[in-house]
Order: structure tokens, then sequence, then C-alpha cells
């Protein structure tokens, strides 16, 4: 990464980051959405529930000891699907930088740690979802993301396996 960014593995006690990280891509553009709403509301709260035991993983990226950025991959159930559900066997993304950190490479970096554990742990493939004026959009795109047919309109993207070689 650049300058004094370092990149640590996701935690079962980094909930509150995950709250701040889901209220900030919910935000992307504009206060739309409250804490407590992503807490009370099942469509958000499941960002917040990683599981490792079920092979949910992720990766923050801290400047000086500070979460500024943070990116996770949760395997959700079909009766509790998030925004860019493909499958039960196809972990949903989730990634957020801070606003004083973006551009600085750290989005990019922790997905391409995604992109590597995935493939270590032989996962076929990754989706996500965004929104069309998302300026994150170019980045996932630049990454090997592919809108899935038909869920266009949803900014459903997946990366397949055969995209998904490390390259840290």
């Amino acid at each position: 990464m650049t300058g004094s960014f370092s990149v640590r593995e996701l935690r079962s006690d980094d909930r509150s980051l995950l709250l701040a990280a889901t209220l900030g891509n919910l935000n992307w553009q504009e206060a739309r959405f409250t804490e407590q709403e992503i807490l009370e509301r099942s469509e958000f709260r499941h960002y917040l529930d990683v599981r490792f035991d079920r092979g949910d993983f992720g990766w923050v990226a801290e400047d000086d000891g500070v979460a500024v950025g943070a990116a996770w991959a949760l395997f959700l159930p079909h009766d509790d699907a998030g925004y860019g559900f493909v499958d039960e066997r196809t972990p949903e993304v989730s990634v957020w930088v801070s606003a004083g950190h973006r551009r600085m490479g750290i989005g990019r970096a922790l997905l391409q740690r995604l992109r590597a554990t995935a493939s270590s742990r032989q996962i076929a493939t990754l989706s996500l979802s965004v929104e069309p004026d998302n300026h994150a959009r170019n980045l996932y795109l630049s990454e090997g993301y592919i809108p899935v047919a038909g869920r266009e309109d949803d900014g459903v993207m997946v990366k397949h396996s055969h995209t998904c070689e490390a390259h840290i």
C-alpha cells in the first residue's frame, strides 16, 4: 500500500467498523440512512454479521492504527440475501474507504486481498452490487468484475475464479 497504511485481517470485534462502513456505503452520495436503520433493517443488518465459521472473510486498512478502509465477503443465505446475492456458494463483497483516504489505492489493495483469499480457498466467484453512478464501479470493472446479465439495473457484478488469481 501507499504511505503508512497497513492491512490486517478482519476480526470478530470489528462490528462497529462494519456499521460505520455500511453506513458510508449506503450514504455514499448523500445521507439517506441512519445507524439505527442499519441495525433495525434486515436488508442492511446482515452486512454487520460476519461469521467466520461459515467462511466469511475480510481485510481492514489502517493508518496509524485507525481503520480507514474495509473489505469483507459474506456467504449470505438465500432467505437473507444481500443486494449482490448470486447464490449461497458465492460470497457477497462490501468495500468501504473513508472519504479522506480515497484515490490512494486502498480500495484496490483491499479488493486484491479479497481476491487472493478467495483464490486460496478455491472460491469460484465473488459478487457485489454497486449503484450505477457510484465512482467505485470503475474500480470494480478495472479489477475484473463484470455485470451480471439481467441484473444490470441492480448493479450486480461478479468476478469469476478464472480471474481470481492473486496479484498482490
